[in-house]
């Protein structure tokens, strides 16, 4: 099923340039007023501020890496590459950088608009996933958890369905989670080492 995408309201948004001062930042200034955004330029500093920023554009051609209040991939906002050369290094230094859009330079009349909306679905998309995967780890380490928790009570002679019936039955009666129950049971052994009796 595919993701229904939205289109974004940029009036009143706030962009932050990092780029040298240069007839592009001026071009670049010019599209995102005339769609309604309030524009930062900011060289060769930039403030932490930014992580408040709705976009930020980025002169790939001559940043780096210190110039972040961030790692490498970690980007807290849409992120645009502004590309003047396709030397492989800077190439390498954008992917890795994990830019949302790009723009070629030399900045003309347009382009701006598009990408400000596709950097927003991607950085979106990247958000979505990224919960999603968290999602998955915390649930496979309950269940993980679980397994352990039927171990444990399996080795006072049950069988795992046995086992697995009785953590059941301790949920309800805790008025607990299923994972909750089972992280008690192996909080407990954990912290004082011996199976206790859970009844």
């Amino acid at each position: 099923m595919r993701r229904r995408l939205r289109i974004p309201e940029l009036g009143g948004a706030r962009a932050v340039i990092l780029h040298r001062p240069h007839a592009n930042t001026t071009a670049l200034v010019r599209q995102l007023e005339a769609v309604g955004l309030e524009v930062e330029c900011h060289w060769p500093e930039l403030p932490v501020s930014v992580r408040t920023a709705d976009y930020l554009f980025i002169d790939v051609d001559t940043a780096y890496d210190d110039q972040f209040p961030w790692d490498l991939g970690e980007a807290p906002l849409p992120t645009i590459a502004l590309i003047g050369s396709e030397a492989p290094g800077r190439i390498e230094w954008l992917m890795n950088f994990g830019v949302d859009a790009q723009i070629l330079k030399p900045i003309g009349h347009n382009g701006v608009y598009s990408a400000l909306l596709i950097s927003r679905a991607t950085f979106d998309a990247r958000l979505a996933q990224s919960g999603e995967i968290e999602s998955l780890r915390r649930r496979l380490g309950q269940r993980q958890t679980v397994v352990q928790a039927v171990t444990i009570l399996a080795a006072r002679g049950k069988t795992e369905d046995q086992a697995y019936e009785q953590l059941r039955g301790m949920a309800m009666a805790w008025r607990v989670s299923f994972e909750e129950a089972a992280d008690r049971i192996v909080a407990t052994v954990k912290t004082t080492g011996k199976d206790e009796d859970h009844g």
